[in-house]
């Protein structure tokens, strides 16, 4: 009898630079087997483009047949991008029991900028008892809304103890408008009324964005007869089905750093560990406790706003591959500094523009002096000229200069303010500057090879030649110089995965790591009094270059650092092998003596007993869970419910003040059969 095949998972992951697929299967144990991995460039302007790019090319590599893909699941930065650079539908705000000066809270205000705002009567107290609804204003502004805004956003007074007049204003927008409504309790459980809200209006910006997403998705797996379920990885590694998503798309912001530490666990097998994800422009850090990523509990902030989602604590540094190298100025013996800006690689320049760029560092060499403006090119970064719109009469002019081939900066600059100009035009995006990054040094040292090593060696040559406070060159050969820019960037990686572990300790990292002692054990430097400096769990290194950076790291954590082999597609199998995992609560309040009032879902109840209101809260959140389990794409859930009590003592008796229940509903998702 033959064997029954197993069937295939395909992984996604729609980044900002590259969509990564991969194709993977159970079969050879709980790892699993990568069958196939692929990048290509996202298309932001039909996102189709980017993942059928990806997808093609892992089906060819494996020679799968597209109908025996079974499930489909997607991780993305498109929902952070968005916040972080302001797109998003207008969208109208509907504020119940709340005030207008409210709206300078928790950064709602800015958030909101020009969009529409409409306050209503209303509201609960901290029981769930209602003040008078007067949604009168609300039905008056709706036709004129209507016809202006993509959708609403609806926060009441204490809605996650009632949530009756949230109900009654989303019911009565949806029957005269026809538009999606997000109501603040179906998104959050927590009190904070403003910040509850701004999570609401961010969602409602974010629903058309993720909806086109998942409809170019489900459009190019119609096409290639892939007739799998399509899952989304949230902000806090877990799986939700493409419909959840659609409707509650805030929770999948971070979502690409939570399928990295999903694919970190699943790759190493390690429950505890520091996790450094390592790119061309920036390191990314965050800790995995007992097989999940820590969440950061005061929510999730993008683009400076401190929202109410569960999501991975990240902290991000500005280090990586194509980092700015630099010298510290007016040292004796000056450091070599990293980023935080990127750099175009002079690998990369030299193997798009060939002779333009070897020439003129070739004449930089010729110089019997260094300069400080050796090695460096400005070139446009190819944007609409619209996008140049309002620039000062000097930026314009420089701007002109400046074409898609690399100049020699200094051919272009002839002062201290056209340098200052310069900056200005790399920072709106115009401008790429192209240098000396870590990723030359590893093509110098033959430890990268994809781009034009000669124009790395090039440039390596003329940062050797720069002189240190005495005068002296302050490295003999382009490998010198090459071999201390790598061993730099692997110990600032090791002090940025310190600062990480620091903090997650409570204490100041950065403070800490820059204290001398920290300092002087991490350099392991000599002297009567020794110290040393240590993590409890090892590290797992994510990113193409992490085999390379991270290699000499163990020795500066006093732990050890596992690079797995497909490090490189982290974030698209963290999205195929992950869980779904939802959640419900409920509250169990005494508004006095001898009354227990339960609020879970959209209802609330009165109990005399407290053990029957009890008992109700855990029925409750069980059955919700399991609905939601259901909806967010799992049929074979397992369901763990807490309850956690807040009591007094008086004249040794006990005082019931409130109980929190919540139950967690787990398991795989659904595959096609």
């Amino acid at each position: 009898m033959t064997a029954k095949p197993h069937p295939l998972f395909l992984g996604i992951d729609t980044g900002g630079t590259y969509t990564d697929a991969v194709l993977w299967s159970e079969e050879g144990g709980p790892k699993g087997k990568v069958l196939a991995k692929a990048k290509s460039l996202t298309t932001r302007h039909d996102l189709a483009g980017g993942i059928s790019g990806a997808v093609d090319a892992v089906l060819e590599k494996s020679r799968s047949d597209p109908a025996s893909i079974k499930l489909v699941s997607m991780s993305t930065t498109l929902a952070t991008n968005a916040l972080v650079e302001g797109q998003g539908g207008r969208v109208a705000l509907v504020m119940i029991g709340f005030s207008e000066a409210d709206l300078a809270r928790d950064g709602l205000k800015i958030a909101l900028g020009t969009d529409p705002v409409v306050f209503c009567p209303g509201g609960h107290d901290v029981h769930g008892n209602s003040a008078k609804l007067d949604l009168s204003g609300l039905e008056a502004a709706l036709p004129e809304l209507g016809g202006s805004v993509s959708g609403f956003a609806v926060c009441a007074y204490f809605a996650t103890r009632n949530p009756a007049h949230e109900l009654a204003a989303r019911n009565l927008i949806r029957d005269i408008t026809g538009l999606p409504v997000t109501a603040s309790h179906e998104l959050s459980a927590k009190l904070g009324g403003p910040r509850r809200a701004l999570t609401t209006l961010l969602n409602a910006r974010l629903i058309s964005m993720i909806d086109r997403l998942v409809a170019a998705t489900e459009g190019f797996l119609a096409k290639r007869g892939i007739a799998a379920p399509l899952m989304v990885v949230r902000g806090d590694g877990a799986l939700v089905s493409a419909a959840f998503a659609r409707q509650r798309p805030i929770e999948t912001i971070l979502s690409g750093p939570a399928a990295s530490l999903v694919g970190a666990r699943h790759m190493t097998g390690l429950d505890d560990a520091m996790v450094s994800d390592i790119g061309g422009t920036t390191t990314d850090v965050a800790v995995l406790d007992g097989g999940r990523p820590r969440l950061d509990p005061e929510g999730a902030t993008v683009g400076g706003f401190r929202t109410m989602v569960e999501a991975v604590a990240m902290r991000t540094f500005g280090l990586g591959g194509d980092s700015e190298v630099t010298l510290e100025d007016g040292a004796l013996d000056p450091k070599i500094l990293l980023g935080p800006r990127r750099l175009v690689p002079l690998a990369l320049s030299g193997l798009v523009h060939g002779e333009a760029v070897t020439s003129e560092l070739e004449r930089q060499l010729r110089a019997p002096n260094p300069g400080r403006m050796d090695g460096r090119f400005a070139l446009r970064t190819g944007v609409p000229d619209r996008l140049a719109a309002g620039l000062t009469g000097p930026e314009a002019k420089l701007y002109e200069t400046i074409g898609a081939t690399p100049l020699a900066l200094d051919r272009l600059l002839s002062s201290n303010a056209q340098n200052a100009t310069l900056n200005r035009l790399v920072a709106r995006g115009l401008v790429h500057i192209s240098g000396f990054t870590p990723s030359d040094a590893a093509h110098v040292l033959g430890k990268q090879s994809n781009w034009d090593a000669a124009t790395a060696r090039l440039g390596a040559e003329l940062f050797a030649r720069r002189r240190d406070g005495r005068g002296q060159t302050i490295a003999a050969t382009p490998e010198e110089i090459s071999q201390r820019v790598l061993t730099t960037l692997t110990r600032w990686s090791a002090e940025y995965i310190l600062e990480t572990a620091f903090a997650e300790d409570g204490l100041d990292g950065a403070a800490t790591v820059a204290h001398a002692l920290v300092q002087r054990a991490v350099d392991a430097h000599p002297g009567i009094a020794r110290f040393t400096v240590a993590l409890d769990r090892p590290v797992i290194g994510l990113g193409a270059s992490a085999p390379l950076h991270y290699a000499g790291l163990p020795p500066l954590v006093g732990n050890g650092c596992i690079v797995p082999e497909d490090t490189d597609v982290a974030n698209a199998l963290g999205a195929v092998v992950g869980q779904v995992r939802v959640s419900a609560e409920a509250r169990v309040s005494q508004p006095k003596e001898g009354l227990f009032r339960l609020a879970s879902g959209q209802t609330v109840r009165d109990f005399t007993e407290e053990e029957k209101a009890i008992e109700a809260a855990e029925a409750d959140v069980r059955q919700i869970a399991a609905e939601r389990a259901k909806d967010a794409g799992t049929d074979s859930a397992e369901i763990d419910v807490a309850t956690e009590f807040k009591v007094s003592t008086i004249e040794g008796q006990r005082m019931f003040i409130e109980a929190h229940v919540v139950a967690v509903a787990s398991g795989r998702p659904r595959i096609a059969v």
